[in-house]
């Protein structure tokens, strides 16, 4: 039996016995050297258990004092309800949008609102490293410019990164952008024209909207389950009713909602999308932010047909400001770099080298573990405070990965007033209305977790529940 498995075995059994008493909350497992002589394994081998259990949320390691089993109180608040089907329109939100935006840029502000991880959880240090060796060191390439498809060794540490999500691509499939919005603009643009039909998930990313609004295109939203993602038969009856060019969506871990879909399910969603010719565009952002590794690929990992155009970025797991983000464009790959040539050239220069040094340096997939671990506490910490703050009827996902919660609020609230009323409190957040071109989630709100749980951070959400509470009184 391999190491590997053995690892998996002991994290197993252990996991089996928290889970049946033998370990109660807040006790200490045994110690590596213990388990080790009792087990007759190496230490290595029961770092490796640990490690697994640390991922799944089940143990906590404490400096110089071993690792305790991870005390989390039951959640009680039911999930979101599902949205339902509206008919296409063209967008009507985007300055609502702006302005909202716009607003929640102040300085000094609780920044519960844009999803942006916090400088804690960026490798900030490693990165200066890298840049600084690329302008000292390679100078005259790093101030030249830089075109499609982009810099090489970064191409072939993405197709690396991309087995991970279990697509197999080479260096020369991979096109380099500017984060995941240019990816995603770059797509619709070759795959549709203005006036026609796109389909998004619902509640849905609010700069798609903006996207889709620039672009003139019609959208109809199509409503998502918070745990599996997409609504396949409501998919299957909008496009048997109106001709849909493209869809847009996040199979693991969407924005807002954080669901993600099973592979059987991804599978069905290719074949209903082969069945009416729809080509898919997929956001991939947050997927190597997912608890668990394994269990859930990317959608593009089950096209065989070359119908899925897949976009990412690293700007939510190692630097928002570094704008690197790339595209899978498949059969597309010429129209996609002629419209990069002739429009953005490729990313910045500097940054492409930077990041794909950081990336040959090694470190990333430990700083990917260590992010996880604090998102996954940081989500629990939130969803107990919104459990323990809020009005009584507040609804809640269960995002299983990521730094985002989202929340319903009792429909009588109108999360834009209490948008209004946070910022007053110098708090900042992100209301329901923007994440969708209907009124359907004007009661709802969705809550950066990628920032230090604290005693600030909790007295923020304890400040937002008061007000939404008197929003609610108010509205009695």
């Amino acid at each position: 039996m391999t190491s590997l498995l053995l690892y998996q075995r002991i994290a197993e059994q252990l996991a089996e016995d928290i889970r049946s008493g033998v370990y109660l909350p807040g006790e200490r497992v045994p110690s590596v050297r213990k388990l080790s002589q009792q087990l007759k394994v190496s230490h290595a081998t029961v770092l490796q258990a640990y490690a697994n259990l640390e991922d799944q949320g089940m143990i906590r390691a404490r400096p110089q004092s071993g690792f305790y089993v991870h005390h989390t109180p039951a959640l009680t608040a039911p999930t979101p309800d599902i949205a339902l089907v509206e008919s296409p329109a063209l967008i009507t939100r985007s300055s609502i949008i702006n302005q909202v935006l716009s607003e929640s840029r102040r300085e000094g502000l609780i920044p519960l609102g844009a999803a942006v991880p916090h400088v804690d959880y960026l490798p900030v240090r490693a990165l200066h490293q890298q840049l600084s060796k690329v302008t000292r060191f390679q100078s005259p390439r790093a101030f030249s410019y830089m075109f499609s498809p982009g810099y090489e060794p970064l191409r072939r540490q993405v197709a690396i990164r991309m087995r991970d999500a279990g697509v197999v691509v080479g260096p020369d499939e991979v096109v380099i952008t500017h984060g995941c919005v240019d990816a995603l603009q770059m797509s619709l643009r070759v795959l549709t024209r203005p006036g026609d039909l796109i389909a998004t998930e619902s509640p849905s990313y609010y700069g798609l909207l903006q996207l889709a609004d620039l672009l003139g295109l019609k959208v109809i939203e199509i409503p998502c389950d918070p745990d599996t993602g997409l609504s396949l038969e409501a998919l299957q009856l909008a496009a048997s009713q109106w001709p849909i060019k493209a869809l847009v969506l996040t199979a693991r871990l969407s924005n807002p909602l954080g669901g993600s879909m099973p592979d059987q399910r991804q599978k069905q969603l290719l074949k209903l999308a082969a069945h009416f010719d729809i080509q898919i565009v997929e956001d991939d952002i947050y997927g190597e932010l997912m608890f668990e590794s394994g269990p859930i690929r990317a959608l593009k990992s089950n096209d065989h047909e070359g119908r899925v155009t897949y976009c990412s970025s690293f700007s939510k797991t190692l630097s928002p400001g570094v704008r690197i983000g790339w595209i899978l464009p498949g059969r597309y790959r010429e129209e996609i770099q002629r419209l990069q040539t002739f429009s953005t050239h490729s990313a910045c220069s500097v940054t492409q080298m930077g990041v794909a040094a950081y990336l040959e340096n090694g470190g990333y997939d430990r700083h990917l573990r260590f992010i996880r671990q604090e998102y996954r506490k940081n989500l629990s910490a939130f969803q107990l405070a919104v459990q323990r703050y809020f009005p009584e009827g507040t609804q809640m996902t269960r995002p299983t990965g990521g730094f985002i919660l989202w929340v319903s609020l009792p429909a009588r609230i109108n999360t834009k007033d209490l948008h209004t009323l946070a910022l007053q409190q110098g708090i900042s957040i992100a209301p329901g209305l923007i994440f969708s071109n209907t009124e359907q989630f004007n009661h709802c709100v969705r809550l950066n977790c990628g920032l230090p749980w604290s005693v600030g951070t909790e007295r923020a959400l304890e400040t937002l529940g008061k007000l939404a509470a008197q929003l609610c009184r108010e509205a009695a």
